[in-house]
């Protein structure tokens, strides 16, 4: 008995907290692979790399953050100093700071990229590791619409890197919320009830709650409408008509969805665009666009961002434009390595035939990343394939 409670508690002693996982050979080997092709990716786009602490007092972690921040920020005490330190949770505020104090200030736009370990208290309701490896980029220091396109350019850039396929982009605008809650006269506590009754997408919920606020009907009617004002991006017309009520401010951020929508289309004419104007991920933290990427068969983004001006001014710096983006390098190993086990059922068998043009073929099915085997000649039976090279009319294909 007692060598059965031993065996049980070297058991237990193995067992990870939960969403604290390991990354065995080949999804470790995998993952770092993506990782060196992604810090050149950034490189080849100008942006730096940075690599920020992994602890720090926790009064500066969370400067210019809201308080779901707070709230994933794993908390001790420093030996040392008696003050209390936190554990990184997001690395997007660091690298504001380290933008606003270190990096050499001239009038050129800055552009920094970043990928480490950070932690999170709780986990995600999708993926629910807590110590996701996050890497993103950011651009500081352009309002310009073409910064924002050139940021969501770089993170399609990414996953395309990451064999990421079928990638859908959602986008928003937290401008036009923003704008008609100010205009309907919300206070600001308001303003954050409502926004968490939009998120859960339910027009009765927004009347029952409008109704407490005693708002004129027009803007209750405005509200309910914000709701269904989603699809392609032909509903940007619509919301320029249905949101009429709203100031210069609203228009004007409908308007640079439709920049944007123009811009992608022209560098990526088959990507699925999707727009929801009450669709506020980040509402807090953000003040413009946002955006994030979708893939079939995965219930949450796997990547996403928008831009953040006021970040900048809690980090001890004046008003500086900022936009960027973010994922998990954990989600999109996972993700390749599905791509990676579906093109791995396909193994083609190349004849043991010495034909120049025979194996020009093979080159470019390999480069393609398809698995391509000869057949041996001292071998009778044929390895397992899924298709065969042969010579049909003079010319060597698949079949």
């Amino acid at each position: 008995m007692g060598a059965i409670k031993k065996a049980v508690s070297d058991i237990n002693n193995w067992v990870l907290p939960e969403g604290i996982e390991e990354l065995l050979p080949d999804e470790a080997l995998r993952l770092e692979k993506i990782r060196r092709d992604l810090i050149d990716l950034f490189a080849s786009w100008g942006y730096q790399f940075v690599i920020p602490p992994l602890i720090e007092f926790l009064d500066s972690l969370l400067a210019g953050t809201n308080s779901e921040l707070a709230l994933q920020t794993f908390k001790l005490t420093d030996q040392i100093s008696g003050k209390t330190l936190g554990i990184r949770a997001d690395m997007t505020p660091q690298i504001a700071r380290m933008a606003a104090h270190h990096i050499k200030k001239c009038d050129a736009p800055v552009r920094l990229s970043y990928l480490g370990t950070v932690l999170h208290a709780r986990g995600a309701q999708i993926e629910k590791s807590r110590s996701p490896i996050q890497l993103g980029a950011e651009l500081y220091g352009s309002q310009h619409i073409k910064s924002d396109v050139e940021i969501i350019q770089l993170m399609l850039e990414v996953l395309a890197v990451s064999a990421i396929q079928h990638v859908h982009l959602d986008l928003g605008h937290v401008g036009v919320y923003r704008g008609l809650a100010q205009q309907a006269g919300l206070t600001t506590s308001q303003e954050g009830e409502l926004l968490d009754v939009l998120q859960r997408k339910s027009s009765d919920e927004v009347v029952e709650l409008l109704e407490t606020y005693k708002l004129d009907k027009k803007w209750v009617n405005v509200f309910v409408q914000l709701l269904q004002l989603n699809g392609d991006v032909t509903v940007l017309e619509q919301a320029k008509k249905v949101l009429k009520l709203g100031d210069a401010s609203v228009q004007q951020a409908i308007e640079e969805l439709q920049e944007i929508a123009a811009l992608l289309q022209q560098s990526y004419p088959s990507l699925p665009l999707y727009f929801d104007l009450a669709e506020l991920r980040c509402y807090r933290y953000q003040t413009g666009v946002v955006f994030a990427a979708f893939v079939p068969g995965f219930g949450s983004e796997i990547a996403r961002g928008g831009r953040y001006d006021n970040l900048m001014i809690e980090q001890g710096e004046q008003v500086r434009s900022a936009t960027g983006f973010s994922a998990d390098l954990k989600v999109l190993t996972r993700l390749m390595a599905v791509i990676l086990d579906e093109q791995a059922k396909e193994i083609i068998l190349a004849p043991d035939v010495l034909d120049e043009n025979l194996q020009g073929l093979i080159r470019e099915l390999r480069t393609a990343g398809k698995t391509v085997i000869m057949q041996l000649p001292d071998s009778s039976k044929q390895p397992n394939h899924t298709a065969l090279i042969a010579k049909v009319n003079d010319k060597w294909s698949v079949s």
